[in-house]
């Protein structure tokens, strides 16, 4: 299966912004890569009542040991939060600047995990970028597909970029969808 690939970029951006966009996306292309090349492993352990951390596990390698991430760092918090926000991975692009990454699983739509994601991008002031990695698809016991987060994702988050009214404080948003659709 091929791995799935949106951006989103907020609809103003400074030459600062541009220009860390560009590093940003060479990251991104480079996940996406690993996730391709990774797709049938994945595909393995993405099943019924398989371990969250399972998929987690198999990108976790190329986020830290190839593009350098770090895993479960806390985030400096907001003022007027007190949250101590923990992605699953960070990335230091410049001091307070660069992308957390975040894998779902089950949760991704039903348990909100993809917005928490996004909001907890949008509050932590060392983080402007965030890269989200959720199945395609999501199976019962029969194997068929009792819901298609990505899609759902794409459409929920999608909805805060392209419009300077309902953009939130993030620069840009990479949404990757592994595992079958079918």
């Amino acid at each position: 299966m091929d791995v799935r690939y949106q951006r989103f970029v907020r609809s103003v951006l400074s030459p600062d912004d541009s220009r860390e966009l560009e590093e940003v996306d060479r990251l991104a292309v480079e996940l996406h890569n690993h996730l391709q090349a990774s797709s049938a492993e994945i595909d393995l352990v993405h099943v019924h009542r398989a371990q969250s951390s399972a998929v987690q596990t198999i990108v976790s390698i190329m986020l830290r040991e190839h593009l350098g991430f770090r895993e479960e760092v806390i985030l400096t918090p907001s003022n007027g939060f007190t949250t101590l926000a923990r992605p699953d991975f960070v990335y230091g692009l410049a001091p307070g600047r660069g992308p957390i990454a975040e894998v779902e699983r089950g949760g991704t739509t039903t348990n909100n995990h993809d917005l928490k994601d996004l909001w907890k991008t949008h509050v932590a002031p060392d983080a402007q970028h965030l890269f989200l990695v959720v199945p395609n698809a999501n199976w019962n016991e029969a194997g068929a597909a009792r819901e298609r987060p990505y899609t759902r994702v794409l459409q929920r988050l999608g909805a805060f970029f392209g419009d300077p009214r309902r953009e939130v404080d993030v620069v840009s948003l990479h949404v990757f969808g592994y595992g079958r659709s079918a």
